[in-house]
């Protein structure tokens, strides 16, 4: 008997996609100018430069998402948080290239840093949930959250992005018993914060609950794709 396939999309599909939009995001100022120009006064560079950016929009709430799943299934919390400071540490270099074309600028840091820090608010708000309840179980989780805004906004998480990856995290985790509410919210959030993000959340939505891939390699792959894609950005900047 031949199985029926799922509908939907895979982890694996949503990672891809994911993965374009990065590309999107990166090549915006990098890669789109070797084919457009790079003068901010010709209205087509400009316009192909804008849309990219935009349009990559709609893989923040996917990564938030499989930053849920992942914070959710993993087997170990520590190496899953370590893991994600060093994609963030690995990857600022060439996203400064290609954003500012310094090798060190701290005028802002990779988004990287944003899903670390909303890794670092869902663990502590675990750690307060296990400990405390009622009205001091609030306070401190409201603290907490305004604390892990404060350092988006401190690092200048991203360019534009700042605390969208916070915001659809804490709605992935707060509402995920409530299915449909959930993604209405996070919709919602996402039209207001310029549409695409909205965009993203419905990719969300479709998720099948299927892995899509075996093996293990097929996860640190995804892991360098972003390293990869900045250093190819960051090659194209000095081209441009």
């Amino acid at each position: 008997r031949t199985k029926k396939k799922h509908r939907g999309l895979t982890v694996f599909q949503l990672k891809v996609i994911g993965a374009v939009a990065l590309a999107l995001s990166a090549g915006s100022t990098t890669i789109v100018p070797l084919f457009f120009g790079s003068d901010v006064n010709n209205m087509t560079s400009l316009t192909a430069m804008v849309l990219s950016e935009v349009v990559s929009w709609f893989a923040i709430p996917i990564y938030a998402w499989l930053l849920v799943q992942g914070f959710r299934e993993t087997h170990s919390r520590v190496a899953y948080g370590l893991q994600l400071f060093i994609l963030a540490v690995v990857c600022e270099v060439p996203y400064d290239l290609c954003t500012s074309h310094k090798a060190f600028d701290f005028g802002s840091q990779n988004p990287v840093f944003g899903l670390f820090i909303a890794f670092v608010v869902l663990a502590v708000l675990d750690w307060v949930a296990a400990r405390y309840q009622k009205s001091m179980k609030i306070v401190l989780s409201v603290g907490l959250v305004l604390i892990g805004l404060l350092w988006d906004l401190l690092l200048r998480v991203g360019l534009r992005q700042h605390m969208m990856s916070v915001g659809f995290v804490l709605i992935f985790t707060l509402m995920r018993q409530h299915e449909n509410s959930m993604m209405f919210t996070a919709g919602l959030f996402g039209a207001v914060m310029m549409i695409m993000p909205g965009i993203g959340v419905a990719f969300v939505h479709y998720y099948n609950g299927e892995l899509g891939y075996k093996r293990q390699w097929t996860k640190w792959a995804f892991y360098a794709a972003y390293p990869v894609i900045l250093i190819f950005c960051a090659i194209g900047a000095t081209l441009a």
